[in-house]
Formats: structure tokens, sequence, C-alpha cells
């Protein structure tokens, strides 16, 4: 192929590619929606106290650092103490309850346990009893019983069980967007399900709901509340690939992102052709 007749094709394929990038994205948008505003009541509200609890969340939000609790070993701590330049996962729960607190953090220690990402070493867990009736005892022995199953000695010094007043826990609660209520029918707290993650700062960056966690969503938390600072290569790469969806509380495909990276791949491919090709020539 002679070089006068090379570069008109190079041009349309450039400029395919480009129209190509652009219906995509085009297509990808979603149609735009009302937004429905902060205080309107949820469609279908459940009756009596279960209209007091909720997961608000907070993002951005800086939790109070300065909220003093007792750790698992009876001393008094400062949340601030417990933020170590590292990102936090914060999971609200007491713990003599009876089903949904033990099956969040079931499903944290699930989640934990396939990732390469080490608690008390990339980052931390800062767990808080919002039962102010609870004791550093019962913090220890649920301590005990998960660091046994996540099984990584690291996580020792980074996991940390936490009792305190009520004052305490409503400021808390209250920053981070956690309704509960206490149900003196049963003595028990009704509330909701899941976990929430911090940066080193303190700013809530992340939600989870339920009391199931994806490990890769997790992990992409983890990395970017971190700023990047922990985690792998390939990481970095999904968070360009993926974007962190606040309504389902997951990564999903960025999609433009996506296009972007084909188009340029693509750019790329067809520039080292057109260098091999020219190499060819030469030696004919």
């Amino acid at each position: 192929m002679q070089r006068s007749t090379l570069f008109p094709i190079v041009l349309a394929a450039v400029l395919l590619i480009a129209g190509g990038v652009r219906a995509s994205a085009q297509r990808a948008m979603p149609a735009p929606t009302e937004r429905q505003g902060a205080g309107a009541p949820p469609a279908g509200a459940l009756p009596g106290l279960l209209q007091e609890i909720g997961l608000d969340q907070k993002l951005n939000e800086q939790i109070p650092l300065g909220l003093e609790f007792v750790n698992e070993q009876g001393q008094s701590v400062t949340l601030r103490q417990l933020f170590r330049g590292k990102p936090v996962v914060v999971v609200l729960a007491y713990y003599e309850c009876p089903m949904l607190c033990t099956q969040v953090l079931n499903g944290l220690v699930s989640a934990l346990g396939t990732m390469s990402l080490t608690a008390g070493r990339e980052f931390d867990i800062v767990t808080v009893s919002f039962d102010p009736g609870e004791t550093p005892e019962l913090a220890r022995a649920k301590k005990q019983a998960y660091l046994d199953r996540y099984k990584r000695p690291e996580a020792a010094e980074g996991w940390h069980f936490l009792t305190g007043r009520h004052r305490e826990i409503a400021a808390l609660t209250r920053a981070v967007g956690f309704r509960y209520a206490y149900n003196a029918d049963v003595d028990q707290y009704a509330h909701v399900s899941g976990i929430m993650v911090a940066t080193p700062e303190g700013r809530l960056s992340h939600y989870f709901y339920g009391i199931e966690y994806g490990p890769r969503d997790l992990r992409l938390a983890l990395v970017e509340a971190g700023e990047r600072r922990i985690g792998s290569p390939v990481d970095q790469l999904m968070l360009f690939c993926f974007h962190y969806d606040p309504a389902s509380g997951r990564y999903s495909l960025a999609v433009m992102n996506l296009v972007r990276a084909v188009g340029v791949l693509t750019i790329a491919g067809i520039v080292g052709s057109i260098v091999y090709m020219r190499r060819r020539e030469a030696k004919v």
C-alpha cells in the first residue's frame, strides 16, 4: 500500500471511532428523573416503630472524632485515636442483638476473608454498640469470636469493639444517619442493617446495605477512601472502569470511562499498525 493512500484510510477510521464513542455515550446516559424530596415519606411507609428506623446517607460528612467511648479492654478512647491514617469500616451493632447485628458482622467477616487487604494493616474497623447498657466484657467476647473467625493476627490491633454512654452513641448515630428505636415490649432495638466506610480523616465515603457485602465493592471502597494509597494497580484500573452508586451501595460499570478506554486502545492499535506498515514498506 502506498503512503499517499494510507493517511485517508487512517483518518476515516479515527473519525468512525470518535462517532461511535459519541453515540455510545448518548445511549448510555440515563433519562433524567425527578429527584424525591429529602423530607418526603417513602412509598409504602411501615407503621409504628419501623417508621423511626433507617440508614440515611451522609456522604462526605465528618464523623465527630472527639467522641469518647470505652474499648473492649475497659479503656476510654476517642474515635480520633482509632483513626490511624487508614480508611475505616464503621459498624453499628449491639452485642446482645438476637439476630440482625450478628448477621451484619457475619457478612462483613465473610467478605473480609476473601480479600487480600487485611484489617489492622491496610484499614481498620470500628464496631460500636448502640445499646448504652452493654459492657466492655460483652465487647471483648464479641471481638474474640470474630478474630477467631477472621484468622488474621493483624486484626487484633485494627478491629475495635466499643461501648459507650447514650449521649455519645446518639451523637455518633446521628452523624452517620443511623436511626434506630428501642422496643420496650421485647427489650430489643429495632434497626436496619448496613456498614459504612470512612476516609482516614473521618469523612463518610461509602454505605453498604443489607447483611452481605461484595468483596470487590468493599475492596474498591477501601482503596478509594484511602485516597488510592492502598491496593494494587489492578484496583486503580477497576476504579477507572467502575463508579460507586450511592443509591444501590455498589460499584457499577462506568460506561463512559470504558468507552474512552476502548477508544484510546483502538487508536493506539491503529497507530501501531501504521508504524509496522511503514517499516515494512521501508524494507521493500
